[in-house]
């Protein structure tokens, strides 16, 4: 008999290199094997005749099989297997590449279901190598399971089904009690598992598939929950003058009132007993840079040092400079610290974080180098969250005893996905654009009309205003499509031919930290009239002059990162203009861009891009620290999360060490551990 933590070899059939195999697909136990969920199922109990089966679709076919053919050798060595099958509508060919066995299972007279893509003319279907059962059979769902190279989702099911019948009966305890089960009609772990591997209809499937969305969502909020409660029993820099008056008088401009309720309710956290952990969510243009400084300004006045990271050294750079400007007239001094500090400078500016002098220290991940040392780190902020991950917010924190943390986004996030990405945290929102900041006017265009909108291009530069140019690559891939935009090409052959005699520049990523600062050092002073660029301008570029923001292939991004790159224009006067270019004729690309076009709302599009696209555009880097789901859908389960968060809630409020629930509290730190994350260790 098997127990939870026996490895996958001890399984009949599982050698060491099958078990090497298994473990590149994160199947080392027993335990890890049946939790390797399935990614889809073969329903055959309801097959559709050989004519009416949609082209290139995966679907179950019920046909005859009337004759094999001899077998063909073809270009390269392998062999063809043909099988000629069909039913009263049509035939069918069934062919198999070097597969001898396949072919010869299917005997002449006998019915089958084949699961597979139907292809061929009018007349003539085919399907190239199809799974199938006989159709007098047991009619079943069948699990499919991702796949390696040498492991394929037969062997999986045949193991899975191996485990389950050899696994000791108490083997696996449920980390969900019966009472929490019975309030949501949720199956225990035993059926679940069956459910979901072997179930007999879609019925079972879906239940096993709820009950392990649940476990997954209810797990990941509860280690959220216990990281904030985690850090509220800490205790965070004492600080007393908390009155951002001081900082309000100085500067040339009156706040938002969404500015100022975020400063006011930082001050209460730095006030309180345990330190801050607030997530500051605004809109491209919000303001949140002024509300961290409002808390840096705090901070100075309390005798603590404070330390903001950017992801980039043009954002870093670009940060210290509008601090300086605010902070300066209250005598703190900003230092700025990037890798690209070396020799004499970099040791002076070692130095003076250490000693205290440097007041605020700006800059990129080079700040959390051993060699940094603060002399009375109080406050900490990190800005582009999205581009870090817990762990490296964990190690910036680590820089002092319990700092307060402040953690920046510009991509607004829906409530349900905050409370997976950030339910350690407690949210400030800024909700409104301070005055000056003009509408950005979007339209859809395709390519037909580039010269007419390089013509506008070049009344708008006329008129001393510039542009930046958007690619999807940098230079042509070898499969990508040819209608992509590769932005070095595209500089030469489109920027150049049709703006003759304007200053164009190029920036991307592979260019040396040293080029791009040169290239946005030209933009910003307005030496460059139109900039072609990739992503890279998405973030960290602020040219007040820039009225034209132009993206290419815009299919090819989410709508949240399409948003983003909105949002380097209209920071000036000028009316400005986003113009995205696509000749993707689709609905679905119609109807999505269509939707940018008349909405200016960052979070109603972050919303509809959660709905539309899942949360890849939120989760495109990975959060360090935190489990990966791979049953739940953020989208699909919104209102799962909201219940899961609930739960998790009120059971730590009865047993706040889940010392009542000792299976809980082990997968807990399995699923958390396995994450590298730290949230019940």
């Amino acid at each position: 008999m098997l127990r939870r933590e026996d490895r996958v070899q001890y399984l009949r059939g599982v050698g060491e290199k099958r078990a090497a195999q298994l473990a590149k697909l994160g199947i080392v136990t027993v335990e890890d094997l049946l939790r390797f969920y399935p990614r889809d199922y073969i329903d055959y109990s309801s097959p559709c005749g050989v004519l009416e089966a949609p082209y290139e679709t995966p679907c179950v076919v019920r046909a005859t099989v009337y004759s094999r053919q001899p077998p063909a050798r073809i270009s390269g060595g392998r062999m063809l297997y043909r099988v000629s099958a069909g039913d009263e509508s049509a035939g069918l060919t069934i062919t198999f590449f070097n597969s001898p066995w396949a072919a010869e299972r299917l005997l002449p007279g006998r019915d089958y279901l084949f699961y597979g893509r139907v292809g061929g003319g009018f007349g003539r279907r085919e399907m190239t190598a199809p799974v199938f059962l006989p159709a007098d059979g047991p009619q079943r769902m069948t699990a499919i399971y991702h796949q390696t190279q040498g492991i394929n989702s037969a062997y999986l099911a045949k193991l899975v089904a191996a485990a389950l019948s050899e696994l000791e009966p108490d083997a696996l305890e449920d980390p969900l009690d019966e009472p929490l089960r019975a309030r949501w009609r949720l199956p225990d772990l035993a059926t679940a598992l069956r459910w979901i591997h072997q179930p007999a209809d879609k019925t079972q499937a879906q239940q096993a598939r709820r009950r392990f969305a649940f476990e997954e969502l209810f797990c990941l909020e509860l280690g959220m929950k216990l990281l904030r409660s985690r850090n509220r029993l800490a205790a965070g820099a004492p600080m007393t003058h908390c009155d951002p008056g001081a900082f309000y008088a100085a500067l040339p401009f009156s706040p938002t009132g969404a500015q100022r309720r975020a400063v006011a309710e930082i001050a209460a956290d730095f006030c309180g007993a345990a330190p801050m952990n607030r997530l500051l969510q605004g809109d491209v243009g919000s303001g949140k840079t002024l509300v961290a400084a409002a808390g840096i300004a705090m901070a100075a006045a309390n005798g603590y040092q404070s330390v903001l990271m950017a992801p980039t050294e043009i954002l870093a750079r670009q940060h210290a400079e509008t601090l300086d400007r605010m902070l300066g007239p209250l005598g703190v001094r900003v230092a700025l610290l990037t890798g690209s500090v070396k020799g004499r400078a970099r040791k002076g500016l070692l130095s003076a974080i250490a000693s205290g002098e440097a007041q605020l220290v700006v800059g990129t991940h080079a700040v959390l180098g051993e060699a940094v040392q603060f002399a009375h780190l109080g406050f900490a902020v990190v800005d582009e969250q999205h581009r870090f991950g817990v762990r490296q917010r964990g190690l910036l924190a680590g820089k002092a005893q319990h700092p307060h943390l402040l953690v920046m986004s510009a991509t607004p996030i829906p409530r349900t996905l905050s409370l997976l990405l950030f339910g350690e945290l407690d949210v400030s929102v800024l909700d409104e654009l301070p005055p000056g900041r003009t509408p950005v006017r979007t339209i859809a265009v395709g390519s037909g009309l580039r010269g007419r909108m390089y013509g506008f291009l070049e009344k708008q530069i006329a008129a001393g205003r510039q542009v930046f140019v958007v690619c999807p690559l940098i230079e042509q891939e070898e499969g990508a499509g040819a209608e992509l935009q590769a932005v070095t090409a595209y500089k030469e052959t489109v920027a150049e031919r049709l703006l003759p005699g304007r200053r164009i520049g190029l920036l991307h990523g592979r260019m040396k930290p040293a080029e791009k600062e040169e290239v946005m050092r030209r933009f910003a002073a307005g030496e460059i009239d139109l900039l072609c660029s990739t992503t890279v301008v998405e973030v960290g570029v602020d040219v007040p002059n820039a009225s034209v923001m132009v993206i290419e292939n815009a299919e090819r991004y989410g709508l949240s990162a399409l948003h983003q790159l909105r949002g380097r224009v209209g920071r000036g006067a000028a009316e400005s203009f986003c113009i995205l270019v696509s000749d993707k004729d689709n609905e679905s690309v119609r109807e999505r861009l269509a939707f940018l076009c008349r909405t200016a709302d960052g979070f109603a599009v972050a919303q509809y891009d959660l709905e539309h696209r899942g949360p890849g555009d939120f989760f495109g880097r990975r959060q360090h620290g935190l489990p990966t789901l791979r049953v739940a859908d953020v989208a699909a389960d919104a209102a799962m999360i909201e219940t899961a968060a609930k739960e998790a809630g009120d059971l730590l409020a009865a047993d706040p060490d889940l010392a009542a629930h000792p299976a809980l509290r082990g997968a807990l730190a399995r699923l958390f551990d396995a994450a590298g994350g730290t949230a019940v260790n």
